[in-house]
């Protein structure tokens, strides 16, 4: 007989004994992630049908344009978690201070930080989304977490992960020991394991990045992605472009087959544009724990103090190799 897949609830189930400080709320918490991620899902299989595509003509806390599908998105992680029970405390790309959760406290041991819809850009384009969460925990009893406690290095994470959207719904996660990838069964309404301890190739062929911006960048950036279009069989170059404007489906694709995504430093923002503690913190964790790195091209991410809850930072993440060799570039090695 064929054996049934694993779900996401009972796979966890299975592994707590394994996870160092797991407990039952922890595994809650997963599976609530797994929630919001379906519920998102329902509502982007309409967003050609009901009024949630554009934008609400207002701005975020980073000064970007909303698109109605992030404040919906947002909404989903808050209504979510707000009565969960495990989380103390959420802060969002999408909200200019975090949310405390008092109903939750003191048995709510975790604080969660999330991109609730990264990619927004495509939501009219009916092209690839995704979510990004980073977990981190909080011991102490006798007060609520302050804004200041949510920011950390991202060596403090004890879970982090991704949802993708694309022509199927992901739900990928690490809680440091190996990467694990479940794809929803719309029919079951449950995620099934589809991708077991998932291992990223120490090098690939594609690399991933905005090139519109390449006049902005360092030379060091610039003389990379030059090297990059070099043919030489030897090192299996040129490589090919593959960027979707979703960080979450470009990491996806370089964690499955291999290369690198590169958002850097630019002349007018030296300081990147990606979040550090909503995107750049929580994929280094997945990617790292899959074998490859995550760098700022002079540091590896998950080491860069955290000062600021909406901090931003370099992004140069994938294969180990690719990142090592675009790091020798950057620091004028190569």
């Amino acid at each position: 007989m064929r054996e049934f897949p694993l779900t996401l609830s009972r796979f966890i189930v299975q592994n707590q004994a394994s996870h160092q400080g797991a407990t039952e709320e922890f595994t809650s918490l997963l599976t609530q992630i797994g929630l919001v991620g379906k519920l998102i899902a329902q509502d982007l299989r309409r967003a050609g049908l009901i009024d949630i595509m554009g934008t609400t003509g207002g701005s975020n806390v980073q000064g970007e344009t909303v698109k109605k599908l992030d404040v919906i998105a947002n909404d989903a992680f808050v209504k979510v978690f707000q009565h969960s029970g495990y989380v103390c405390a959420l802060a969002s790309e999408e909200m200019e201070k975090p949310i405390s959760l008092p109903g939750n406290w003191p048995q709510g041991k975790y604080m969660l930080l999330f991109d609730p819809l990264d990619g927004s850009s495509n939501t009219d384009n009916n092209m690839p989304l995704g979510a990004i969460f980073s977990v981190l925990k909080y011991d102490r009893a006798d007060r609520l977490p302050t804004d200041e406690e949510l920011v950390r290095r991202g060596t403090e994470q004890v879970a982090a992960g991704y949802l993708l959207y694309g022509s199927s719904t992901m739900l990928v996660y690490t809680v440091g020991q190996g990467v694990h990838g479940f794809t929803l069964e719309p029919g079951l309404g449950e995620y099934l394991l589809s991708h077991r301890q998932i291992t990223i190739p120490e090098k690939g062929k594609v690399y991933a990045a905005n090139e519109g911006n390449y006049h902005k960048w360092p030379a060091g950036t610039k003389k990379y992605f030059d090297f990059l279009k070099v043919s030489d069989k030897a090192t299996g170059r040129p490589y090919s472009a593959r960027y979707s404007g979703c960080l979450v489906a470009d990491v996806h694709r370089l964690l499955i087959g291999g290369g690198i995504y590169l958002y850097p430093g630019e002349t007018d923002r030296p300081d990147g544009k990606l979040r550090l503690l909503y995107e750049a913190n929580p994929l280094a964790f997945v990617v790292e724990q899959a074998g490859g790195k995550a760098s700022t091209g002079t540091s590896r991410i998950m080491e860069v103090e955290a000062k600021k809850l909406h901090q931003r930072v370099p992004l140069i993440i994938g294969s180990r190799q690719d990142v090592e060799t675009a790091e020798a570039f950057i620091q004028g090695r190569a």
